[in-house]
C-alpha cells in the first residue's frame, strides 16, 4: 500500500489517497484506491492529510480494523445479524408485525470504534473485565446524553438495550486507580501522536475549577477562586493539557484552593518525564504569568510563549505600549525574552462595548439601590464609578482614560528563539482550542456539577469525561479533515438518530431488524471510522 496526491489540472485541490497494487487474472500490474481520505486546498492541510493517511495505513497494514462495539441482549443479536445479510427477499405479513423495541446504536457504533481503537478498552486487566465494560457503557452515555450516573444507567437500559445496575457503575468507578487514570492519559497521547504524524512539541495549557453540588470541604474539595462564581462551594481544580489541534494528552487535579499559576510545578515534570518530549513551547493565559513561573520554565529549561497582562506593567512600560496602534510590535523584554504587542480595531470596538455596557448596567443598578457605595469596589468595571453623596453616581474619566489607552492591545511573553514574531502570536492565538476543550467538558459534557463526595469517585468522575473529550476530539477532528467541521453537539445530534427498530412477529415468532435512515452528518461519521451504513432491513 502506499499514500497518492492526486492533483486537479484546473483546481488546487489536492486528493489524499490510499491505494493498493495488485495483479489481475491475466497477471497484469493494477492499482486500486482502498481509501479516499480527504481533499485539501493549502500546504498546512495536505500535511495533515497526509500524516492522517499514513495513520490510516498503517492500520490497515496491521489488519486492526476496530471491532464494532456491541450493545448486549437484543441491540446484541441485532447488530450481530447484520453482519449476515443476505440479498434474499424477506415475506412477513406486516399486519403481524409489533415493535419490540427501539435502539439507539450510532453513539455506540462511531463512538465505540474510536474507544477502541485509542486503547481505552484496555485499561482494566482481564480479571475485572466486567468493569472495562461498564467503563465503556458509562463513557458512551456521557458522549449521548451526560447526566447522573443513575439517569445514565436508566437511559442505557431505555435507549440502547444495554442492563447494567447502579452498584456495578460505583463498583468500577471505585475501581479506578492512579494506574489506570495514567493509561488512559497515555492513550490519548499515544492518539494525539498518530493522528498528527510527529512528535508534539506546542502543548497548550490552561485550568478551570469544576464546583460539587455540596457545602463540605475536605482534602481535595475545597473552597476556593471560581471561575462559575461559586464561591461558597468547594470545589477542585483542573488543569488540561492539549495540543496546537486540540486533542486532549493528560490533565491533572488540584485541591479547589490552588493557586492555578502553582500548578506549573506539578505540570512541568509531568510533562518532561512522562510524555518524554524532546521539545516542548508551552503556551498559557496570563493566569500564569508570574515572575516566579517564567524563572522556573526557565529554570526547567522550557520554552513558552504566555500571555502579558499590560495593564500590570511598570509605568514605563505602560508607555511604550500604548504610543502605537501598530498592528504588531516587538520589544526586548529581559535576558532572551521579548514582549510582543498587536492591536487590532475589531478588539478595540469589543473593548470599549464591553466597558460602556457594562458600565451602563452598574449605573442602573446603583440609581435603584438605597446604599449605592456598598455596590462600589475596585473589582472589575466598578473601579471606574465614583459616588459622590447619596445617589449621584458618575464615571471616573481618569481611570475611563487609562483603560481606554489599551482597548484593541494584546501581549504575550515568549523565550523562543527560533520563531518570528507573527508565528509567535499565530501559535499562542490557537489557545482558543484549548478553551474549546473546556466548553465540551462543561456544556456538553457537563462535567460539572460533580454530584460524588469521596476523592475516589470524583477522580474516576473525571476521567469518564476526559475519555470522552479524547474520543470526541479525536472523532471531530478527523471529520474535519475528511469532510468538514463539527461541532461536538452537531457529532452527538447526527450519532443519536441512528436507531435500529428490531420488530416481532406474532405469529412465526421471528424478530427483524429495521434500520433508520441514516442522515447525511451521521454518514459522514461512519465512514470517517469505516463503518458500513446499510440500512437493508433483516432477520435476527
Amino acid at each position: 500500500m502506499f499514500i497518492r496526491v492526486k492533483t486537479s489540472k484546473n483546481s488546487p485541490k489536492q486528493s489524499v489517497q490510499i491505494v493498493e497494487s495488485y495483479r489481475n487474472e491475466k497477471n497484469q500490474p493494477r492499482q486500486r484506491i482502498v481509501r479516499h481520505l480527504g481533499t485539501a486546498f493549502t500546504e498546512e492541510e495536505l500535511k495533515r492529510l497526509k500524516d492522517f493517511a499514513e495513520f490510516e495505513k498503517a492500520k490497515l497494514e496491521a489488519e486492526k480494523t476496530p471491532a464494532l462495539f456491541k450493545p448486549e441482549h437484543l441491540a446484541e443479536a441485532a447488530i450481530d445479524a447484520r453482519k449476515n445479510i443476505d440479498d434474499k427477499p424477506l415475506r412477513v405479513n406486516l399486519k403481524n408485525l409489533r415493535e419490540q423495541a427501539r435502539i439507539t446504536t450510532g453513539i455506540h457504533e462511531v463512538f465505540g470504534s474510536i474507544y477502541n481503537e485509542l486503547g481505552f478498552n484496555n485499561l482494566f486487566d482481564r480479571r475485572k473485565e466486567s468493569a472495562g465494560k461498564n467503563l465503556r457503557h458509562i463513557t458512551m452515555a456521557r458522549l449521548a446524553n451526560p447526566v447522573s450516573k443513575r439517569s445514565s444507567v436508566q437511559d442505557l437500559s431505555k435507549d440502547f438495550g444495554i442492563n447494567l445496575s447502579l452498584d456495578s457503575v460505583y463498583r468500577m468507578m471505585d475501581n479506578i486507580t492512579d494506574d489506570i487514570i495514567s493509561k488512559a492519559q497515555n492513550c490519548a497521547h499515544s492518539a494525539a501522536k498518530g493522528l498528527l504524524g510527529e512528535e508534539i512539541s506546542l502543548l497548550f495549557y490552561d485550568c478551570t475549577t469544576l464546583y460539587f453540588e455540596s457545602f463540605t470541604e475536605d482534602e481535595l474539595k475545597k473552597n476556593g477562586y471560581s471561575k462559575d462564581m461559586k464561591f461558597n462551594q468547594p470545589q477542585v481544580v483542573l488543569g488540561l493539557l492539549s495540543t496546537s489541534e486540540g486533542l486532549p494528552v493528560g490533565y491533572e487535579v488540584f485541591p479547589g484552593n490552588q493557586y492555578e499559576g502553582h500548578t506549573l510545578h506539578t505540570v512541568i515534570p509531568k510533562i518532561k518525564e512522562k510524555y518524554n518530549l524532546k521539545r516542548v513551547i508551552f503556551t498559557a493565559d496570563s493566569a500564569m504569568l508570574s515572575k516566579a513561573n517564567l524563572d522556573y520554565l526557565e529554570k526547567q529549561g522550557v520554552e513558552y510563549i504566555v500571555a502579558a497582562r499590560l495593564k500590570s506593567l511598570t509605568d514605563k512600560w505602560k508607555a511604550k505600549v500604548t504610543e502605537s496602534n501598530a498592528p504588531l510590535r516587538s520589544f526586548d523584554y529581559g535576558k532572551d525574552t521579548r514582549l510582543i504587542v498587536t492591536y487590532s480595531d475589531k478588539l478595540a470596538k469589543k473593548n470599549k462595548h464591553d466597558r460602556d455596557e457594562a458600565i451602563r448596567k452598574l449605573q442602573e443598578k446603583l440609581e435603584k439601590s438605597s446604599n449605592p457605595k456598598s455596590l462600589i469596589s475596585n473589582y472589575g468595571y466598578k473601579k471606574f464609578m465614583r459616588v459622590t453623596g447619596d445617589i449621584d453616581c458618575r464615571i471616573d474619566e481618569e481611570k475611563y482614560a487609562q483603560a481606554a489607552n489599551f482597548d484593541g492591545l494584546h501581549g504575550v511573553i515568549t523565550n523562543v528563539k527560533d520563531m518570528d514574531d507573527s508565528a509567535v502570536v499565530d501559535h499562542y492565538r490557537q489557545l482558543w482550542l484549548i478553551e474549546e476543550c473546556f466548553r465540551i467538558s462543561k456544556h456538553d459534557l457537563k462535567i460539572r456539577p460533580i454530584y460524588h463526595w469521596t476523592p475516589k469517585r470524583i477522580k474516576a468522575h473525571i476521567l469518564i469525561c476526559f475519555i470522552a473529550l479524547t474520543c470526541a476530539r479525536n472523532l471531530a477532528y478527523r471529520v474535519r479533515l475528511r469532510f468538514e467541521p463539527m461541532s461536538v453537539a452537531r457529532i452527538v445530534n447526527a450519532l443519536n438518530h441512528v436507531q435500529l427498530s428490531i420488530l416481532w412477529d406474532k405469529k412465526t415468532e421471528c424478530r427483524y431488524v429495521l434500520p433508520s435512515k441514516i442522515n447525511e452528518d451521521a454518514r459522514k461519521l461512519y465512514k470517517t471510522v469505516n463503518l458500513s451504513t446499510n440500512t437493508t432491513p433483516y432477520k435476527m
